[in-house]
């Protein structure tokens, strides 16, 4: 299984769903409070098209926002 971080802001609702829905398949995952990243951080995500929180970086995969089709990858 992947290593799952989640680069996340407060009361994100995107955020949230992500959390359930890994939960709920019992994926372990790290969050990261993306406001108390460097402006660099953020700029580095904005480069790659990462526009919208939550941010996940798996092993093989990155996305934003809540994603429920690329979840659905890391229980395959």
């Amino acid at each position: 299984m992947s290593n799952v971080t989640i680069y996340s802001k407060a009361s994100c609702v995107q955020c949230t769903a992500t959390y359930r829905a890994l939960d709920g398949k019992g994926i372990a995952y790290t969050v990261v409070d993306l406001e108390q990243e460097p402006v660099e951080t953020v700029e580095q995500f904005k480069e790659r098209g990462l526009m919208q929180a939550p941010i996940v970086i798996t092993d093989t995969d990155e996305w934003s926002g809540f994603r429920p089709d690329k979840i659905a990858t890391l229980t395959a």
